[in-house]
This record gives C-alpha cells, structure tokens and sequence, in this order.
C-alpha cells in the first residue's frame, strides 16, 4: 500500500489535563470536570476538577490547561461528506482527498466517511481504490457510495445521465472496487434490482441507505424489511411527506431500525421540519451530516462536485448548468456550526447534539469502540467550544489541531 500523507499532526507532551469546563459525557453533562489525555487516549475523566489534595499536576511531562467558561464535547462524526478546502474525494487525487480530510477535522470532525458523486462505475472505481488507501492508514473512517444507484426523478445534484439502476453485480464491483473499506451505499429501492441490492449490502455488512428515490410508503418498508437501516438527508431528494401518500419520510421516520441523516444547515430544512423529525424519531435515531462539497470552509464562488460545476453564493451551493441546474448541491456547512445552530436555533440540548453529532453516527459506523464519546480509554478525540458554542480547540488523538486560544 502507497501511503499518503496525513495531516500534521503537532508534538505534544507526554500528559495534557483539561481543567475546569464543562464536560459532555455520555451520563450527562457535568460542570467544572477534569479530562486527563495520556499519549492517543483518554485516561481519566472526573465530574469534578479537584484532585485529593485540591491541586492539579504541574511538572514537565504534563501540559495543564484551564478551561473554565468552555464546553468539551467528543470529536464530530459526519458519516456524509463530499469535499471542503476547494477540495473533493472525488478527485481520485490523494493530496486533494487529504485537503478535505485537514479542513474539516479543523472544524471538529475527527473522523469522517467520504461520499461520492455519481460518476461512470470505472471512474467510481478508481476513486474508490484511492480512498480506501486513506481508510487503511486511518485518515478516513470508510467510503458512503452516494449513487449511481438513485432515481433520475430526484437525483438531485447527480449527473442524469450517468445514474443506473441497481443492478447488483455493479454494486458488488463497487464493493470490490473498496477493498474492504466500502461503509455504506444509497439506494433508491423502487428501482430494478434495488431490493436485491439492499439485500446484497446488507449481508455484506454495508449500510444500506435509502435516498434519491421516489419510493412509496410501502416500497419504503419493504427496503426497511430487506435490511436498510439509514436514511441519506432525510426530506431531500425524496417526495414530501403527504397525507394520503405518505411516502418514504413517514417509513423512514416510524421505524426503530432506521437512523435518518438530517442537514441542519438552514437551507436543506426549515427548523420546525428539523424539530418535527427529531421528535418522530428521539435522539437515538438521528445523525446531523454536512453532506459537504468543496466549498465548505471556503468563500463563494465556482466548484466542482463530481463532474458538474457548481455556484456558491451566500454560502448555498448550486448547480450551476444542465438539466439539474439551480439544484441544491450538498453543502457549505461543517459540523461546528452545526453544533452550534442545533443548541441555538434548533431547540437541541447539548447532550441531544453531542448524541445527533458524535454518538450516534459512531454507533451506527460500528467505530463507538474508541470514539464518539469522553470516556476513559477512548481516543483522545474532543473539541473545545466557548461559551456562545463557537470552537476554539480541536483535539485528534492526543494533538491539538486547533490550539484553545488563551489556555
């Protein structure tokens, strides 16, 4: 395996205490706590910042930082993004891939599964076999196949012409193409082969998620039944929610088994709809996602997403031309300001977030062993916000990223 370079990762000291913020754990949130990082990983947390003796460690080896005024929450998971950096995964370019990568674990996303854009299955593959390259030296956390398996009525921001129907022998070769590192797949299950190949992810151990697609309520359950257990930005790219054709959003909504993927940027989701979901759904079964492209952390201008060209202005992404244009393409969103709009707009709590943000797409990604929660033992991954929720520190593994400013 060629390795890749990774994003730098900055010296730091044997031991680092954070002192004095308010900690999100899985119990709860807890004032003034204390969160001991040893090497990669998370050595002791306690509710309360007072050793035996009142004090805190001061010597060579350990780095003390007081954070009183601050939040740490676990690093970010997004199980669903493009690009960001003028970057995107689909560029079947490393250097590119790992601009993504460096962008948004600067905004807090510690680990991340890279999606695709509809493409030609050999382009798809090629791009796949990069990536999964990222995957195994630990850069990425698995690839999200977004099409080519998606209803032409609602592709949205994917080439018409190069959609197909689901036929599983292309997505085994999709699979294949992965080595291993393929995580999840959309599907519009309506379409020729689509049952089949829900099946076919889901005995393989790939999620099977259901978007793009014009299902009905019932195709929807029956997709749920064959083994889907994720729904790709739920209301977006699917028919709305009616009373008499209910649709794929009640299905998706009214079933334990699925998690629905929510963009809670401001522009893929009025509030109240944002709110009606997570109600219908708890806490339990919801995923905040940026679906980003390569504007994200970036200024306005022109960007390609896939093989399409899209326009950012005002910080919402379009297509630019063809037969999709004017469609909303992805994102500019990173999950900092997603944190911060759940617990300021949305209504959320901060341990609703943290669980939306973190907790959730780990467990679903099967990677809640070592991350998307402060416990002991875990990787040291955290991010550090002030007291109006805007990040001031990222750590991954151990290392600052971003460097709380003034601590």
């Amino acid at each position: 395996m060629a390795l890749h370079r990774s994003p730098a990762r900055p010296a730091q000291p044997r031991r680092t205490v954070l002192a004095g913020a308010r900690i999100a754990r899985p119990t709860g949130t807890v004032d003034s706590g204390r969160i001991t990082v040893e090497g990669t990983r998370i050595a002791d947390i306690r509710s309360r910042d007072l050793d035996a003796d009142g004090g805190l460690p001061r010597d060579p080896d350990t780095e003390v930082l007081d954070l009183p005024g601050h939040l740490v929450v676990p690093g970010f998971v997004d199980m669903h993004l493009h690009g960001g950096g003028g970057g995107s995964f689909s560029s079947a370019d490393p250097e590119e891939c790992l601009t993504v990568v460096d962008t948004h674990r600067r905004h807090g996303t510690t680990s991340m599964v890279a999606s695709t854009v509809t493409g030609a299955l050999d382009d798809l593959s090629r791009q796949a076999a990069v990536l999964a390259e990222l995957v195994q030296q630990g850069d990425l956390a698995g690839i999200h196949f977004e099409g080519p398996f998606i209803s032409p009525g609602r592709c949205g921001a994917h080439q018409p012409g190069l959609l197909r129907d689901p036929d599983p022998a292309a997505v085994r070769k999709l699979i294949d193409a992965a080595h291993g590192a393929a995580r999840m797949m959309t599907v519009a299950p309506e379409l020729p082969g689509g049952l089949e190949s829900v099946r076919l992810l889901a005995d393989a151990g790939i999620i099977a998620a259901i978007g793009h697609t014009d299902a009905s309520y019932d195709a929807t359950r029956e997709a749920v039944d064959a083994g889907a257990t994720v729904a790709t930005h739920l209301f977006n790219a699917m028919p709305g929610l009616g009373h008499r054709a209910p649709g794929p959003v009640a299905a998706l909504l009214e079933d334990e088994r699925i998690t629905v993927e929510l963009i809670n940027d401001g522009t893929h989701l009025h509030a109240a709809v944002l709110q009606l979901a997570f109600r219908s759904a708890g806490a339990e079964r919801a995923a905040f996602i940026t679906d980003a492209m390569g504007a994200a952390g970036m200024t306005d201008g022109m960007y390609p997403l896939g093989p399409m060209r899209v326009e950012v202005k005002d910080g919402v992404a379009r297509i630019s031309e063809g037969p999709t244009a004017g469609s909303i393409a992805g994102s500019t969103l990173t999950l900092d300001r997603a944190f911060k709009r759940a617990v300021t707009v949305d209504g959320l709590t901060v341990d609703q977030a943290v669980q939306a943000l973190s907790a959730n797409p780990a467990r679903l990604l099967g990677i809640d062993d070592r991350v998307g929660s402060l416990a002991a033992g875990k990787d040291a991954d955290l991010v550090v916000l002030d007291a109006g929720y805007d990040l001031v520190g990222v750590m991954r593994q151990g290392a600052w990223l971003v460097r709380p400013g003034g601590a």
